[in-house]
């Protein structure tokens, strides 16, 4: 496929700063691809308070959740919620749209993009630019989340809250842009979370009319969905923090990063994360037999039901190497 000109890419539009400070924040929590000049000559640590006010408010959800009841039915859901979206994000955010490490029919690259959505982690744009651009300055300068150049805390969620990384940089995914039904995702990235509120509400009111031994109302399931997510999002977030400190090096790349059993677990096969950066080509990141990778053995099956196709391999010379160290 041919690559757009960067004068075919859609028009950015510029955000009104009018009316204080907080107002080109308060109107892109509808529409991201608003621009506020600030933006770029902000200090790189400043966090844009007001934009990220639904993201504090998850966790203050989260937290309440654990004052209700721990119904078999909500853990099983809140579990079955996260892995859901943990699979989303590895797989599709990460492998795919990130690395393309896979082919994926249009149809199929929306419904992932989608259920990424409701991880709350931005849109499908904006997660594989940044993530691009990672591992183009991996630990180094231009790192914006390297626990090596900035605090743990800071690679593990600072970055994300702060003004200047807000903005989507299409310009490092051409390859992205060419999908209108993506660049929607990306744009309006809180229309997915916002539409999934309600739904679980509705969802949690019916089991509660028809089904009310599973012990779950509305609310109830609203909060155990916000606590889903709040896990699911630091043990993504974890990835940046902790794999870059925390694990064995079986290959020697010019990052830190590690592989850690434990994350990877959590992770789906994330963990692996010194593999990864070895090789980012791969759609595995478990490279032996005993580095177990869900997210693969997942993308495996997907491939025989014929989703999914052209899985790339661990390049037979990446193996010797990691063998003769």
């Amino acid at each position: 496929m041919s690559r757009p000109h960067v004068a075919d890419l859609p028009p950015r539009e510029a955000a009104p700063t009018e009316g204080g400070p907080g107002g080109a924040s308060l109107f892109r929590w509808l529409d991201s691809w608003v621009i506020d000049p600030r933006d770029e000559e902000a200090d790189p640590h400043e966090i844009d308070w007001v934009r990220v006010v639904p993201f504090l408010a998850i966790h203050v959800a989260g937290v309440a959740a654990l004052f209700t009841a721990w119904t078999p039915f909500v853990l099983v859901f809140a579990v079955a919620f996260y892995a859901v979206r943990m699979f989303a994000i590895t797989a599709f955010y990460h492998r795919y749209f990130s690395h393309r490490t896979f082919q994926a029919s249009r149809p199929v690259q929306f419904l992932f993009a989608l259920l990424g959505a409701t991880a709350v982690q931005r849109g499908p744009l904006w997660w594989a630019a940044h993530h691009r651009e990672h591992h183009r300055n991996s630990d180094a300068e231009g790192d914006i989340h390297s626990p090596v150049v900035e605090s743990f805390w800071w690679s593990h969620m600072g970055w994300i809250l702060a003004r200047r990384n807000f903005r989507t940089r299409t310009e490092l995914v051409p390859d992205l842009m060419r999908f209108p039904e993506l660049r929607f995702l990306d744009r309006y990235d809180s229309l997915v979370p916002l539409l999934m509120v309600p739904g679980l509400y509705a969802l949690g009111s019916a089991l509660e009319a028809w089904a009310p031994g599973l012990g779950t109302s509305g609310l109830h399931l609203v909060l155990w969905g916000c606590l889903s997510t709040v896990v699911l999002y630091h043990v993504t977030f974890c990835i940046n923090s902790m794999a870059h400190r925390l694990g064995s090096r079986p290959f020697e790349t010019k990052d830190r990063s590690r592989n850690n059993l434990l994350l990877a677990l959590l992770t789906f096969g994330e963990g692996w994360h010194n593999n990864h950066h070895r090789y980012p080509a791969s759609a595995r990141q478990g490279f032996v037999w005993w580095e177990l990778d869900l997210s693969f053995y997942t993308l495996r099956a997907m491939q025989l039901l014929g989703l999914v196709k052209g899985l790339r391999p661990v390049p037979a010379r990446i193996l010797d190497e990691r063998r003769a160290q």
